[in-house]
């Protein structure tokens, strides 16, 4: 039988901190762990829901990830911010990312790195009940 590596459990399943103290990670970094963030909380909240073909999965995910969507939900996030947030955000919107989004206009694309950021420097933060609440608010489609 082979042995096992020997490491600490963490019972947190993502237990791999950033290289750096988050507030000093390029935000378009935030922007690229958060983006992950979110795609696993929208597939857990559409997994949770009564449908569950595939197909039905990825359309009704992509209602949420998308960069027009996610840029719809930072606006709805702007008047619940802390200053803190807010300055993260302003990083994410301004930060150059060399690539362009497919089906959205640089605004768009722009606030949605910005939506990105702010989640991955709750997430390396780990301001999770602060996240939690922002990531909720972004359900709602009203």
């Amino acid at each position: 039988m082979e042995e096992q590596p020997s490491f600490s459990l963490d019972l947190n399943l993502f237990s791999f901190p950033p290289a750096k103290e988050p507030r000093l990670l390029s935000p378009i970094v935030l922007a690229y762990i958060g983006d992950a963030i979110y795609e696993v909380f929208i597939r857990q909240y559409v997994v949770s829901l009564p449908n569950q073909r595939p197909n039905h999965l990825h359309r009704l995910s992509t209602q949420y990830v998308s960069a027009k969507a996610q840029a719809k939900a930072l606006q709805v996030w702007l008047p619940y911010l802390t200053e803190e947030e807010t300055d993260m955000v302003k990083r994410g919107r301004n930060a150059k990312s060399g690539t362009s989004a497919k089906n959205a206009d640089i605004l768009e694309y722009r606030h949605s790195t910005a939506f990105e950021c702010l989640i991955g420097y709750l997430y390396y933060t780990k301001q999770w009940e602060r996240l939690q609440y922002l990531l909720m608010l972004s359900l709602d489609k009203g």
